[in-house]
């Protein structure tokens, strides 16, 4: 159990996504520590800031800021400095060393990296994508597929489809059934296909839990089917099974047991990036 607890203040002048990305991947390596995270985001204002150093007042913590603003970079310091709380500024450091690389002073824009561009429209156009072609629907019409992902149920193949599509990857993916031939188009398929397996205890885990949330008395319920579904045996022979379709048709095949979803999609995308 965590030894000690604090409370960390993200103040960011845009979503405050970069931010928490950067305080999460920071934290996990405190595993002793609770760390309580406020988010305060869009703060463009000095009225703004005001109101968010009057409830770090109250809560008081660290502060990590994501601020491009001068002004209010000067009075988020006077402010912590006046609260005697401790302030990073994430941002400052790379910036400046960007500005001393680059030779060009930096506009200092909030929430510059979101606009509405080429690469925005992108990542919308993927996200239809995926929701169009998710769990095997419209697998006959594959061919504007970025690529495909293939595997048993419940093997995180819809959420890192999502994953990926924020990248601009138009992904589907098609679940493999034993006894149901998968969809021809699959096979002659020119864009990369890959697999996701994983470990057998895990994926029974995972399917009980998902058997518990759905309604036991359903009248489409099938004990049988259910049975079989977290069979430890039959789950064994239905991963094998993936596989061998997987290595019979040449589609590399990535264990997901120990990997987030951000790391499998980091895999996939080294995977069908240009060597």
């Amino acid at each position: 159990m965590p030894h000690n607890t604090i409370t960390l203040h993200l103040v960011s002048e845009a979503t405050g996504q970069t931010l928490d990305a950067v305080a999460r991947a920071c934290i996990a390596q405190f595993p002793n520590t609770e760390v309580r995270l406020r988010h305060w985001n869009l703060i463009r204002s000095r009225l703004q800031l005001r109101r968010v150093l009057r409830h770090i007042a109250l809560d008081r913590g660290p502060v990590m800021s994501s601020l491009t603003d001068p002004a209010l970079q000067a009075d988020m310091e006077a402010g912590c400095v006046s609260l005697q709380v401790r302030l990073l500024d994430v941002l400052d450091n790379a910036v400046t060393f960007l500005t001393e690389e680059t030779g060009e002073t930096a506009t200092r824009h909030p929430g510059g990296q979101y606009i509405m561009d080429e690469n925005y429209y992108q990542r919308i156009e993927a996200m239809h994508y995926v929701l169009a072609h998710d769990d095997g629907q419209e697998a006959d019409d594959l061919h504007d597929a970025d690529l495909v992902l293939v595997g048993v149920s419940r093997v995180s193949k819809t959420p890192t489809c999502f994953y990926l599509a924020n990248r601009g990857i138009k992904a589907a993916n098609i679940p493999l059934v034993m006894g149901i031939e998968p969809p021809p188009a699959l096979f002659t398929l020119k864009r990369p296909v890959i697999g996701l397996t994983i470990d057998p205890e895990t994926l029974i885990e995972i399917r009980r839990t998902r058997l518990s949330q759905m309604m036991p008395n359903s009248r489409h319920s099938d004990p049988s089917a259910d049975y079989a579904y977290i069979d430890l045996e039959k789950v064994q022979e239905e991963l094998r099974w993936a596989r061998r379709l997987c290595r019979h048709h040449n589609w590399p095949v990535i264990d997901v047991t120990r990997r987030s979803i951000e790391e499998t999609s980091a895999s996939i995308l080294d995977l069908t990036s240009p060597q």
